[in-house]
């Protein structure tokens, strides 16, 4: 499990569209494939506990808008970025997310992480104890699961895009 959240966070960071494609090992790619089948599992089974609490038929309105609103926070420019990055780059201090997100300005980082701290996605950490005071900026237990769940949706679309493939001999 550790050697695949490795690998999903160089797929995550690591590709740039103007690169070759990154190439797995034919070992790897399997175990990649593998674990996009067991979240799919995972998730079917989930569909499938929330349907049975249905007496009559699905109420198709209200599961829309429940998914619209779960999706919503990663739906604006510059959100997936700063979470992805903190995902994968671990805690960071402003001007460091700012390098980082080539072409981000410093108004609009500061807009987003005031966002994603208010969705509760990312904490706000004021460091006080020795002078200058520092501010980091770290992924709650709720951004980081956000990031273990879209891992594999992810490593999906690289796959599908071709951004991802199997090492030919």
């Amino acid at each position: 499990m550790v050697h695949f959240i490795h690998l999903m966070a160089f797929v995550l960071l690591g590709i740039n569209m103007s690169k070759q494609p990154q190439a797995l090992s034919d070992e790897d790619f399997k175990k990649v494939d593998e674990a996009i089948k067991d979240v799919i599992e995972e998730g079917r089974s989930i569909r499938s506990t929330f349907e049975s609490y249905y007496e009559e038929k699905i109420d198709i309105t209200w599961e829309v808008d429940a998914a619209v609103e779960a999706f919503s926070i990663f739906s604006s420019r510059w959100t997936i970025e700063i979470l992805t990055t903190l995902y994968i780059a671990g805690d960071r201090r402003f001007n460091e997310l700012r390098k980082l997100l080539r072409g981000i300005s410093s108004r609009t980082l500061s807009d987003k992480l005031t966002k994603c701290t208010e969705t509760g996605l990312v904490e706000r950490v004021v460091e006080t104890e020795k002078s200058p005071i520092r501010v980091t900026y770290r992924l709650t237990e709720h951004g980081r699961r956000c990031g273990q769940l879209l891992g594999p949706l992810v490593a999906y679309q690289k796959i599908k895009q071709g951004r991802v493939v199997r090492h030919s001999i």
